[in-house]
């Protein structure tokens, strides 16, 4: 069979998410990846590197030089999501700056954004310059705190000011009874009702978290088991 090709040159071959195909031309942009391979819009679409360097993300508009030694091979993966306050965004790229969370997410420039952590990390405090990998095995959340911050909550009954986006299980006991004795013989419970859309109401149990909102209800109770 006739080999195809172009101008008397040989079509190029590339592989496009394990796929062989042909092309006629020395440069093949992002758009005519896509169209070849039938990857959705919304995918990010890769260059395949040689280890130790990293896979090449091929934004719009890029143009891939098929006539380099050896045959290209691209792949496509859907888009990384990650919440801000409750609410799921979509990403392309394997890294996020915070001034770019700000800016999908609509936040203010004088809001802090924090990167929620498992506990017993401690949250991040994400600067506006600083990336944070969306790649990790799980979805990354984000939850941001305004300067001056401050809502009133009600703990069994009594309201405090509270200057933080969230609050522990053991925070709201310290709030109810003035300290929290972690002895076997104690036994808290703590419920919750009108609270923001991320925990709305529930029960929280040691070492949990719930974001707070103002006038959010909490009722402590302390049982002596001894």
């Amino acid at each position: 069979m006739k080999e195809e090709n172009y101008a008397g040159k040989p079509a190029l071959k590339l592989v496009v998410n394990k796929k062989d195909y042909k092309w006629l031309e020395q440069y093949i942009t992002a758009e005519q990846l896509r169209e070849l391979g039938g990857i959705n819009k919304g995918d990010r679409l890769y260059l395949q590197v040689a280890e130790p360097w990293l896979d090449e993300l091929i934004l719009p508009g890029t143009k891939i030089n098929l006539a380099r030694p050896g045959i290209e091979e691209f792949y496509s993966t859907e888009k990384l999501v990650f919440t801000v306050n409750g609410k799921s965004f979509k990403w392309d790229g394997q890294f996020i700056t915070g001034n770019q969370i700000r800016e999908v997410a609509g936040i203010d420039a004088d809001d802090y954004i924090f990167l929620d952590n498992e506990k017993p990390y401690q949250d991040n405090l994400i600067e506006d310059g600083e990336e944070v990998d969306l790649a990790r095995p799980t979805i990354e959340h984000f939850y941001t705190v305004q300067v001056g911050f401050e809502v009133t909550i009600i703990v069994s009954g009594t309201p405090h000011q509270w200057r933080k986006r969230k609050i522990t299980f053991q925070q709201v006991i310290e709030l109810a009874y003035g300290s929290y004795n972690d002895s076997p013989n104690v036994a808290y419970t703590v419920t919750y009702e009108d609270g923001p859309k991320q925990n709305p109401e529930g029960s929280m149990i040691k070492d949990s978290v719930v974001f707070v909102k103002n006038k959010m209800i909490f009722n402590a109770t302390a049982t002596d088991k001894s």
